[in-house]
Formats: structure tokens, sequence, C-alpha cells
């Protein structure tokens, strides 16, 4: 039977229930039970704790596998493990032992060979105190590794994948390193692509480098046998800066008072005030529409757009956010009735998630 990709936001948020998060949530019950054999405590309270708090970022980079089609599982292996290196690895960065930009840097080499099929594991655990998670890192980027090997033509997706990368890495590196540098380091760091981005400012564009939803989108599209080099480079001028940026300036909103309490650099605290806040989250928002709009089964894409305001504006969090409800407001009458509906389905889903996961 073929599979097909929904371009309303009720056939898919049927579709997301019944088989992208059943598939999402066994993917990470299997590395829940892998990181609870990790010797070495911290790396393993670490593990569990990025798997237990941010399972809701492997269930929405799920919904790429939809565009996958036939090969949606193998999607789900991929997004669920890179994921989890991700979501693992800024675990250990934010609680870290070590405040070494080179055992940061070291780490999310790891990001890197797992877009590389054939490039051998490393010991990603080199320069700091904690060593052994019995392969449980490396493990996670072989399967990456197998499931990037299954895309013909992978070379010319390969590039834009490894730049996206490396952009991410840099701004976990920057970011983590002693306070009293992380804004030099990451104003340094954008002086260097500020021709590329010449609308935004340095912490709107570190925001733009710190999303997996490109890899997530050329990965799917690759495993679906969409792996030109010019849909490559249209799905890069898609995603990236404005509609990654969009998505983790809205996971830095969020998490405002939560970031304030551990001392966590927020690049939403670095604006004058809340109308500037606003008006640059509205014109973030716009350019994504307009830069989404080359992409192949659009429909889907604004439906990403529209479900990250949704998804986003719907967390509990936003209430600890100063004039959150206002804000809140705003966003959801400037993205229309699809974020509408993303919000009250997302509420809804928090309130009734408890008791399936209890079935």
């Amino acid at each position: 039977m073929k599979e097909h990709i929904p371009r309303k936001p009720i056939p898919l948020m049927v579709t997301v229930y019944r088989k992208i998060f059943p598939d999402v949530n066994k993917e990470l019950n299997g590395w829940k039970k892998r990181a609870e054999q990790i010797p070495d405590e911290e790396l393993r309270t670490q593990a569990l704790a990025s798997i237990e708090s941010k399972t809701f970022h492997c269930e929405g980079g799920g919904i790429y596998a939809l565009l996958a089609k036939e090969k949606r599982l193998e999607a789900i292996r991929f997004i669920v493990a890179y994921q989890t290196i991700s979501d693992y690895l800024d675990n250990l960065c934010d609680r870290s032992t070590s405040l070494d930009p080179q055992d940061f840097e070291w780490l999310h080499q790891s990001m890197l060979d797992a877009l590389t099929p054939g490039e051998p594991v490393k010991n990603y655990y080199a320069y700091r105190q904690e060593q052994n998670d019995d392969g449980y890192l490396q493990q996670l980027v072989r399967t990456c590794q197998q499931m990037v090997d299954k895309i013909d033509r992978y070379k010319n997706l390969r590039p834009y994948l490894i730049q996206l990368a490396s952009l991410y890495r840099d701004l976990q590196v920057h970011k983590h390193v002693k306070q009293e540098e992380r804004i030099s380091r990451l104003t340094n760091w954008f002086h260097s692509y500020q021709e590329q981005c010449p609308d935004l400012r340095w912490y709107e564009f570190s925001a733009c480098t710190g999303s997996t939803l490109g890899v997530f989108c050329l990965v799917s599209y690759g495993l679906n046998g969409k792996s030109s080099s010019e849909l490559a480079k249209v799905i890069y001028q898609g995603y990236f800066p404005y509609l990654q940026g969009l998505h983790i300036m809205l996971d830095y909103y969020i998490d405002q008072k939560e970031d304030a309490n551990e001392g966590d650099l927020n690049f939403c605290s670095f604006y004058s005030n809340a109308e500037e806040l606003e008006n640059r989250f509205l014109y973030i928002y716009k350019q994504t529409g307009k830069h989404i709009h080359s992409i192949p089964n659009r429909s889907f894409h604004q439906m990403v757009q529209k479900g990250l305001v949704g998804l986003y504006l719907a967390d509990q969090k936003v209430k600890q956010v100063k004039n959150g409800n206002e804000f809140v407001k705003k966003l959801l009458n400037a993205a229309g009735s699809k974020a509408k509906f993303f919000y009250v389905n997302t509420k809804l889903y928090h309130k009734v998630k408890p008791a399936l996961l209890r079935k």
C-alpha cells in the first residue's frame, strides 16, 4: 500500500497519532533500555534525563518521516537516533563537569560522523572525565550511519547535511563555555556569516543554527529516493536560516524562566523590550513562509511552520513568561487558523497523553 503525505492538518494529526508517535516511542524505549546499562553514573543520568524530558523533540521530528513514505520506519530510526544524540549532548554540556571547548567540539563530532557512512566511530569523551558509556553514543552514531547509507546518491545531500551539523556543533561549543566568554565567541562567529544573513542579529543567527529540522527533512527525502543536488539546495535554503530560527527561538521563548534559574544563555533575553521581541518573531515567521514556498510538498512544510507555533505556544511553560498570554495571541493571530488548530490539538494531547501511556 502506497504511503501518502498528508496535505491538511486533521489527516496529518491522525497519521501522526496512529503511525508516527507509536513508532517513535518504540524506538525511544529501545534507547532508554540501552541507556539504563551505561556504567558511568553521570553519563547514565544525563542519557536517561534527555530521553525522559525531551521525548517531544523526537515525536515532533518524527513527523518528517512521512516524507520518506515507504521508508518511514528507516527515517524514524534515523531521526530518533540523531535527535537522541543531540538531546543527550545538550544535557551533558548544559549540566557539564567540563567547560572545555575542545570537549564540547569532540562530543559533537559524533553528529558529523553520524552523517558519514563508513567513518570510524571515536572516543567522543576523550577530553572529559566521564568515559564509560558502554558504547551508547557510538551505537547511536552507527545507527544513523546505517540509515543514511541506504540513500541513493547520498553524496548530493551530504555537503548540506555536514554544513548544518557543523553550524550546530559550533553553536554548542560557543554557548557552553565559561559564561564570560560566550557572547564574545558567538558575536565573533556571527561576523563570519553576517554577509549571508544581513537581516539577522547575532543571537537570531545563533538560534537558526541550533535546529535539527533541516537534517531530518533532507534525510527523509533522501530515503524516499529524492536526493538530487538541486532539491538539496532548495531544502537547505528553505530551512536555513528562517524555519530553523523560528523553531529554536520558540524553544528559547518558552524556556526563559528555566534558563534564568539555571544560568543558561537564552537568546530571547537580548531583545530590549517585549515589543521588539514580538516584532522580530513576526518577521522571522513571515520570512519562513517565503522561503519554504519552493520546496516540494509545500503544504506539508507550511503545516510544519504553523505546527511549530501551535506546539510551542501550547506548552505550560508559557505561563511562566512575562506577558506570555499577549504574545501567544499576537503570534497565533498572525499564523492563522491552522496554527490555532495545532495549538488546541497540542493542549488536548498534553491532557490525554498520561492516560495513553498508562495503557
